[in-house]
């Protein structure tokens, strides 16, 4: 599955549409265009009539190269400073395994894949990268003839290039955030049938982070789509929705939550419907303890279980202001989830069971209580507005973040945008240098030749 256990995933995790991946439906037309030209020059017998700047010094007979077979060595690779995650390198195979070939005068499909040489770094690596468009780290590498692979460079592509992007991004989240959990939350910003892959690209995010650092961060998806390549199942609480079923009593809808569920569900309240989110955690906090005090005293711990309130989440908007924060005349101050929010919040919570009426030996329970409730934040957070938070100290536990975890970086004038480029040619058996200028190519000790990926 990845780099963490030396394993691919197979063919069918990916659902592909084979056949019309074959005929180039998912293809940048000029690829297209140029699968038909090498095609037709091949079935003609044409050979290479031009001139070669790059190759006129090698002593080979030019005029003698079938162009329509030309063998190239391509690679895919990005630029992100100072490294990249990688992923989408598992898909970008079972392209290749399966589309790599051309169509038969008759309409049936020839498969070539098995003579084609291919390497390819697991999902997991670390791609570096210092600026020097000369000095890349290529994730994957083919050899064959060009027009049986041309059609998937537009989709390998894509798949590399979202998936690195989606699992770099969680990666300097992590790390903006001094590896404190991230909720993956951006199912409702993007199509469906993205889910699986951007939440497989987070999982590895993660792991990456937490084989790099040391650290134990836990992967924490919104949906059970986004779990399906690597096990992982959605989680979640309550929704702004879900508060107004119960009138807008948060209290009581987190009362009935908790009675419902599992207690392997983390009872989390959203605390903003009415911005004003100590309020509102208190008055959670007291039913909820209230509950489970009575099952405890009862003898019922099972059921009391139920009753433990993991965390509170604020989720104020970014234009509003939360009715316990006094205004500063900052937006930035005084709006959204904002420091000052979440150091009261904390303070408000810690000491919540002051208020109580409780003999002298539950005291020490509820204390301990009210103090493993957690703060999660959620709205707008990326990694400078959590590396904001984290310098302040913030007392906030986790952190959830959306849309910018599909955000391309550009910072120093890099992105996780992939390219291919054909970087060698082979000439009467030999392989020789050849590309596009500034373009070179480049080795990496962590590209593994690949022969074929299972179906399942």
């Amino acid at each position: 599955m990845s780099v963490f256990d030396g394993t691919r995933l197979p063919i069918n995790t990916f659902k592909l549409d084979i056949h019309r991946m074959r005929q180039g439906w998912y293809s940048d037309k000029y690829f297209n265009n140029i699968v038909s030209v090498l095609s037709n020059l091949a079935r003609q017998g044409y050979r290479f009539g031009g001139t070669s700047p790059d190759l006129s010094d090698i002593g080979r007979d030019l005029a003698n190269i079938s162009i329509g077979d030309i063998e190239v060595e391509m690679q895919w690779f990005t630029r992100r400073k100072p490294f990249s995650v990688i992923v989408g390198v598992d898909k970008a195979l079972a392209m290749l395994q399966t589309c790599t070939g051309y169509f038969h005068s008759d309409g049936t499909w020839v498969d070539t894949f098995d003579q084609t040489e291919v390497w390819a770094v697991h999902d997991g690596a670390l791609a570096f990268y210092g600026g020097d468009a000369n000095q890349v780290s290529p994730v994957l590498k083919v050899r064959g003839k060009y027009r049986e692979f041309a059609m998937l460079e537009t989709p390998t592509l894509g798949a590399l290039t979202r998936g690195t992007r989606i699992a770099t991004n969680v990666y300097y989240v992590l790390d903006a955030a001094r590896g404190k959990d991230v909720l993956f939350f951006p199912a409702r910003f993007d199509a469906h049938e993205v889910q699986a892959s951007d939440g497989f690209a987070y999982h590895i995010g993660v792991e990456a982070f937490n084989a790099r650092t040391g650290q134990s961060a836990h992967s924490h998806v919104s949906t059970d789509e986004q779990g399906d390549w690597w096990g992982g199942a959605g989680g979640g609480t309550v929704a702004h929705a879900a508060i107004a079923c119960f009138l807008g009593d948060t209290a009581e809808t987190m009362m009935a939550f908790a009675s419902t569920l599992s207690p392997d569900v983390p009872r989390i309240a959203l605390v903003d419907f009415y911005n004003d989110c100590i309020r509102t955690s208190l008055q959670v906090m007291t039913s909820m303890f209230q509950k489970y005090r009575e099952l405890s005293i009862s003898g019922n711990e099972d059921e009391a279980r139920k009753y433990i309130l993991y965390g509170v989440r604020p989720d104020t908007g970014g234009a509003m202001r939360d009715a316990s924060i006094t205004p500063l005349g900052d937006p930035s101050l005084d709006n959204g989830v904002n420091p000052r929010l979440c150091f009261q919040l904390r303070e408000a919570i810690d000491n919540a069971y002051e208020c109580w009426e409780l003999p002298m030996e539950w005291v020490e329970r509820a204390r301990a209580w009210c103090k493993n409730v957690k703060i999660t934040v959620t709205g707008g957070f990326n990694p400078a507005r959590i590396k904001k938070f984290e310098a302040m100290g913030v007392p906030v536990d986790v952190y959830g973040v959306g849309s910018s975890l599909f955000s391309n970086c550009t910072e120093h004038g890099t992105n996780n945008d992939f390219t291919a480029d054909i970087v060698r040619v082979k000439i009467e058996g030999e392989w020789y240098p050849l590309s596009k200028t500034g373009r070179t190519a480049c080795d990496n000790p962590d590209l593994l030749p690949v022969s074929c990926l299972s179906w399942e």
